[in-house]
């Protein structure tokens, strides 16, 4: 069975969204501050394309004009050239590893979504669309905005943020999870989420062949930094709370149908998934790195290495997700075919996209669910 190209690594691009006010910037700069050496691209509120070192800008976006080492970048920015700032970035030359798009208050996340989706640059990838709502203002923005429930039920992640100014928190956490449906759903003060909820805080070279997820249990102490004012230490002192982390290995293959059927039917609240997958005799010759956030899903084959040990090692991330329950599920899809089903990987292929093909079906699914 012959192979797409996997084709170079993809950066992921993550659609930051959410009204005026709701603290999409401060969240910005919250990744920033704790990027552990990710350089972050970003495109920032419409204005511009802008190549930064994660520590060397946090707190200077928000505006057109931000400062770098070497000067400023000022430039104005309209949706129909996102894709050439989407190529800029994702240059090999930047050193880049993730790209966040903050969009204005007043864009439609659908249609960043839309493009993002739709690009052509095969060195990008879709990293998940993250709504920003404010708590403490929830119910006066919906009615202001009533499309902030469409806006919410596109959403693969959705952070309610300011909920320490809320006096009803868990009422607005409660209807903004009916909302937004299958998203995971997490609380949050000041912005402050782990990073490595939306991407690895690490320099890519050093995330080759790993998973990069090993210390997202660790404690993660806050800086006097990023919180200037001294508040919301007591809601915030473990970035990891209201959300889980499965981590699942395997030395048996998995069967692809299985695996697909797992995959089709996640569950709500399971915002992403990453790292390989060993098909075994359905294909012997490759292994399968694994990109799922919210309901896209991607597969990329690469070919074993001679010191490659032959495993199945999964990540899952989610808000109120069973882990002993969808380890029990992941458990259930191992193999036990000992010869190859030609048709086996079909499902499998149908989520694989060449840097050299067109948008294909998975994608045209996406659009059309956006």
């Amino acid at each position: 069975m012959s192979q797409p190209n996997p084709g170079p690594q993809q950066i992921p691009v993550v659609v930051l969204a959410g009204f005026l006010g709701s603290g999409k910037t401060t969240l910005l700069n919250h990744l920033l501050h704790r990027s552990g050496g990710t350089r972050i691209g970003a495109v920032v509120n419409d204005f511009g394309a802008i190549e930064i070192d994660a520590m060397a800008v946090a707190g200077a976006l928000g505006d057109s004009t931000v400062s770098l080492g070497n000067g400023c970048l000022c430039c104005a920015v309209d949706a129909s050239e996102l894709d050439v700032y989407l190529e800029r970035l994702a240059r090999p030359s930047t050193g880049i590893d993730v790209i966040v798009i903050e969009a204005s208050g007043l864009a439609e996340p659908q249609e960043l979504v839309r493009m993002v989706l739709a690009s052509e640059q095969p060195r990008i990838v879709y990293g998940g669309l993250v709504e920003v709502v404010d708590a403490a203002e929830f119910d006066d923005t919906r009615a202001r905005h009533p499309e902030i429930d469409r806006h919410l039920a596109l959403a693969d992640l959705v952070v309610v943020n300011k909920i320490d100014r809320a006096g009803d928190g868990e009422r607005v956490l409660g209807l903004v999870r009916e909302l937004a449906g299958r998203a995971a759903v997490v609380p949050a003060t000041y912005g402050r989420i782990d990073p490595e909820f939306l991407f690895e805080c690490r320099p890519s070279e050093e995330r080759i062949g790993q998973l990069s997820f090993d210390d997202l249990h660790e404690h993660d102490d806050l800086h006097e930094h990023d919180d200037p004012h001294g508040h919301g230490e007591h809601h915030t002192g473990h970035l990891h709370t209201g959300y889980d982390s499965l981590s699942f290995t395997s030395e048996v293959p998995l069967d692809p149908r299985r695996l697909m059927g797992f995959l089709d039917s996640r569950p709500e609240g399971l915002y992403r998934i990453k790292g390989y997958v060993d098909f075994g005799p359905h294909d012997a010759t490759n292994r399968y790195a694994v990109h799922a956030v919210g309901r896209f899903l991607r597969f990329y084959p690469e070919p074993w290495a001679g010191a490659d040990a032959r495993l199945t090692q999964l990540v899952l991330i989610g808000s109120g997700i069973d882990a002993a329950g969808l380890a029990k599920e992941l458990e259930a899809c191992k193999s036990d075919a000992p010869h190859a089903d030609e048709h086996g990987m079909w499902g499998v292929l149908r989520y694989v996209r060449g840097p050299e093909e067109s948008l294909g079906e998975p994608e045209e699914a996406a659009l059309e669910e956006i």
